[in-house]
């Protein structure tokens, strides 16, 4: 990985960002966001000066039920309408081995800003048909929901919450390597 260097814009059409919450203690939701973009620029030899900016269109909530989607995008939780994207700004990056790196970041949702440590491993690189050079990345990162003033919850009948607070959050990203050098 410490070959790695260069501007790479994500690929969404390649790539997915997505969550899983506990529902009422017995399953798991999954979901997505269907519109995002990013970019990073990665010097892998002095990882210190890479950078990375991910912007999530809240609105793009998937979770595979039109009313929950549209609770999610409510005041109760995302609050769509006043907060139109989730940001994430890497701030520091440690490479761990040949595959594995840390990113270190602020994560905004609504109007709150935590730091968040997201590990990635390194999928490696290829020309596709095109001539586009790409690399690959998968990920994750566990967040307090009420970190960010997502607290609706319900209380069940049995004991417990209908959701949990941790959620967790996965990458599967494709980045194409631009030849102009900027963001």
């Amino acid at each position: 990985m410490t070959e790695l260097a260069g501007l790479y814009h994500l690929d969404p059409a390649h790539s997915s960002i997505a969550f899983v919450a506990r529902h009422a203690g017995i399953a798991k939701v999954r979901g997505t966001f269907e519109s995002f973009h990013g970019w990073a620029l990665i010097d892998g030899a002095t990882p210190q000066h890479s950078a990375l900016l991910v912007s999530v269109k809240v609105s793009s909530v998937n979770s595979r039920d039109a009313n929950r989607d549209g609770h999610l995008r409510s005041p109760d939780f995302f609050d769509a309408s006043r907060f139109p994207a989730v940001t994430f700004v890497g701030t520091d990056f440690r490479v761990l081995d040949e595959t594995h790196v840390e990113a270190d970041g602020d994560l905004t949702i609504r109007d709150a800003t935590r730091p968040v440590k997201v590990a990635f491993e390194y999928e490696g690189g290829a020309k596709d048909p095109f001539g586009n050079e790409r690399i690959g990345f998968t990920g994750s990162a566990t967040v307090s929901r009420s970190d960010f003033g997502l607290t609706w919850n319900a209380v069940l009948e049995t004991g417990g919450v209908l959701v949990s607070d941790a959620i967790k959050l996965e990458f599967e990203v494709s980045a194409i390597k631009q030849a102009d050098g900027g963001p």
